[in-house]
């Protein structure tokens, strides 16, 4: 069993920074692939960034890639996600969600989910 807690949600302007965090508890954290999701009101829950669990490989949804980095530290059983060049169309509720396959990019390959944090992005 693993919990997640995401912080470091916020209103950003559009061109801004965020970097948000994600608090894993189990000693198995290094273990697991992690990944970030967003949800936008009316829409679906989509994918934004994975990592797997050394850390070694990455991987970016093509409207994130140059602008998101996501990365872990497996001492701290921490996972990172930070956001720069931030635009309006990146406000959503951002999850992040831990998964024993090797890179999961769809919700179904996520055994585990934190319940959100807020990004807003003014224009």
């Amino acid at each position: 069993q693993v919990q997640l807690v995401e912080s470091g949600g916020g209103l950003v302007q559009a061109g801004g920074s965020l970097r948000l965090s994600c608090a894993a508890s189990g000693r198995t954290f290094s273990s697991y692939a992690m990944g970030w999701f967003r949800q936008a009101p009316g829409k679906e829950r989509e994918f934004v960034a994975a990592i797997s669990w050394s850390g070694g490989s990455t991987y970016y949804a093509d409207s994130v890639k140059g602008r998101f980095t996501i990365s872990r530290d497996n001492a701290k059983n921490r996972v990172y996600l930070q956001m720069n060049s931030l635009k309006p169309e990146d406000t959503a509720v951002y999850y992040c969600a831990a998964g024993r396959t090797l890179l999961p990019i769809t919700t179904t390959g996520y055994d585990y989910w934190g319940q959100g944090t807020q990004v807003t992005v003014s224009s």
